[in-house]
């Protein structure tokens, strides 16, 4: 792993940016979630709605705290089980959490990857980022930072230029209330 790859890039996330880097199985798209203006240039990019929501991405549980509500004990262990890893969970959220993030949802969609690349930009941002497929409507999602550039051209601020992890299919997405899959993992 590059340090001055994570360095350019965080530099960039702080500065309102939006970047590409690899996670488990695709590149995704990132920004700090609490920059609206960075979160709408990212929506844009992609063409989807802010009404779908994002998934949040961090290295830990600490980092995505702010977006949540406390945590039942056995809702807090259910999902521990899980991370670091590829499952994403609709967890309760926090009511001062932006609503663009959630979109029309009363659930965020938060994972604690275990990806090195996503751990050491979220250790090094110091905190959760944004994390949706990098690919517009209707294209695969990218899978190589050349496949990143072919789509977005000079549109994006930093390209992590690292590799995906081993997953063939984008991480599972849970609802934590309902065990219910809304997208398989496999």
């Amino acid at each position: 792993m590059n340090r001055i790859n994570i360095k350019k890039a965080v530099n960039a996330l702080k500065s309102g940016g939006v970047i590409a880097y690899p996670t488990e199985a695709v590149f995704g798209l990132g920004c700090d979630p609490m920059d609206k203006k960075a979160t709408q240039k990212l929506l844009l990019l992609k063409n989807r709605s802010e009404q779908k929501g994002l998934i949040l991405v961090a290295a830990n549980f600490a980092q995505l705290q702010p977006y949540l509500t406390t945590l039942s004990p056995v809702l807090f262990d259910k999902v521990m089980q899980s991370w670091p890893g590829p499952i994403n969970w609709l967890l309760p959220v926090n009511p001062s959490s932006p609503k663009y993030l959630r979109g029309k949802f009363n659930l965020q969609a938060v994972r604690i990857s275990n990806h090195p690349i996503v751990q050491a930009l979220c250790n090094a941002f110091g905190g959760a980022i944004v994390s949706t497929s990098a690919n517009t409507s209707r294209r695969p999602a990218a899978k190589t930072a050349l496949q990143v550039r072919s789509y977005f051209t000079n549109q994006l601020d930093y390209v992590v230029n690292e590799t995906v992890g081993d997953q063939k299919t984008p991480c599972e997405i849970r609802n934590s209330l309902t065990d219910r899959i809304i997208r398989t993992g496999k």
